[in-house]
């Protein structure tokens, strides 16, 4: 009787989740819109590019110097880096590398909202495009001018493709990247098929001048990005995704760094549905149907927190409960395997996928982690990257 209670219990929490995913995936099958040049009047928007950094004099030269590349080729572009509570070189490294430098000093009030904002408003209106891309990324050759040709009128935000830098690093990046291309490819195209908002993944979006004056950037939680979006849709706005280029970010892999950030992300969602949760369920019951995606988003587990879930309720619960729980298994199959095709996959990630079972009991240790970083004051720390 309690067993088969546990399993039903699993099943309710895993099944929205599950048929959330089924949708989003379904959808993304749809094919992406070929890629398009900018026109004159594109080419003519005055572009920032705004580089938030916090100690990262390691690595920041390489990032730099591929945006510089494009700067050079796309006039009416410049490239701004937030050197924010830095107590490396930051600052003289981006300087030699040609970039602008802001240095801000704010112990109080750290954190890359913050940073943002005070770049942002620092700018003014002497941009018309305000384009984010993180200190320890790689950009495809085609960025600049593919995110340019998505600027339109009526366009608000835009969220370039987001993946992992060095993905044959190790059994684990491959993982990562596999995770990265559910995340952060095949559920934006979802929500672009499906005419929703495509999301704000923190690296490679864009922002033009009108919509951060209509929204100001006041997002400060450890998951800004995430924050923000919500306070776009809230307001009627959406971001397109552009599936025409890429930024390639590092993503911590070892175990330590990975689980600080894991915990990190999840445990700031959950803080965010806690906070935000029951004021989005409520415009959604006054009928405002597009806050329902970032409800059912906030809402959907870590993959490997959905899984567990699928697996208690397959095991535990009675016959009814087994048949949905082994469909809950089916959609999430079906939406690893499409994200797999859609980062096109080699052996490499099969041989990978070996590492679910302990990769699984690695995420569930992070369980109490998560919780701790959803407290209102639980604060940013910056992960290690690989090789530091």
């Amino acid at each position: 009787m309690w067993i088969e209670l546990l399993g039903a219990v699993a099943l309710a929490l895993a099944l929205p989740g599950s048929l959330y995913l089924l949708l989003l995936t379904l959808a993304a099958l749809r094919p992406a819109a070929p890629a398009q040049a900018p026109n004159e009047r594109q080419r003519a928007l005055r572009l920032a590019i705004v580089v938030p950094a916090h100690n990262e004099a390691q690595g920041i030269s390489r990032t730099l110097h591929k945006l510089q590349a494009q700067v050079a080729r796309w006039p009416n572009t410049r490239l701004l880096v937030v050197a924010d509570n830095c107590s490396d070189d930051t600052a003289a490294v981006a300087r030699a590398a040609g970039a602008v430098v802001l240095v801000r000093d704010d112990p109080l009030h750290r954190g890359k909202g913050q940073a943002l904002r005070h770049a942002f408003a620092a700018l003014g209106d002497r941009v018309d495009w305000l384009l984010v891309v993180d200190a320890d990324t790689d950009v495809a050759d085609n960025f600049v001018g593919a995110m340019r040709a998505a600027m339109h009128d009526s366009v608000d935000a835009l969220q370039s493709r987001y993946g992992l830098r060095d993905p044959d690093a190790s059994s684990a990046a491959r993982l990562t990247e596999l995770a990265l291309g559910a995340w952060n490819l095949l559920r934006p195209r979802g929500r672009m098929a499906l005419g929703l908002s495509a999301g704000i993944l923190g690296n490679g979006f864009a922002l033009s001048r009108r919509t951060l004056d209509r929204v100001p950037y006041l997002a400060e939680s450890i998951v800004e990005d995430v924050e923000y979006h919500h306070m776009l849709i809230e307001a009627g706005l959406r971001v397109h995704f552009v599936d025409a280029t890429t930024v390639l970010g590092d993503m911590p892999l070892a175990s330590a760094a990975a689980g600080a950030q894991r915990a990190r992300w999840e445990g700031g969602r959950l803080g965010l549905l806690r906070s935000r949760g029951l004021t989005l369920l409520r415009h959604v019951l006054q009928g405002r149907w597009r806050l329902a995606d970032p409800l059912l988003d906030l809402m959907l587990p870590p993959l490997a927190w959905l899984l567990t879930l699928q697996l208690l309720a397959l095991t535990l619960g009675n016959g009814l409960v087994r048949g949905m729980a082994a469909a809950a298994l089916l959609a999430l199959a079906l939406h690893v395997l499409i994200a797999l095709k859609l980062i096109r996959a080699d052996r490499r990630h099969l041989r990978a996928l070996l590492g679910v079972p302990r990769y699984l009991v690695w995420k569930l240790s992070l369980l109490l982690a998560s919780w701790r970083a959803s407290r209102r004051n639980a604060g940013w720390v910056r992960s290690a990257r690989p090789g530091e």
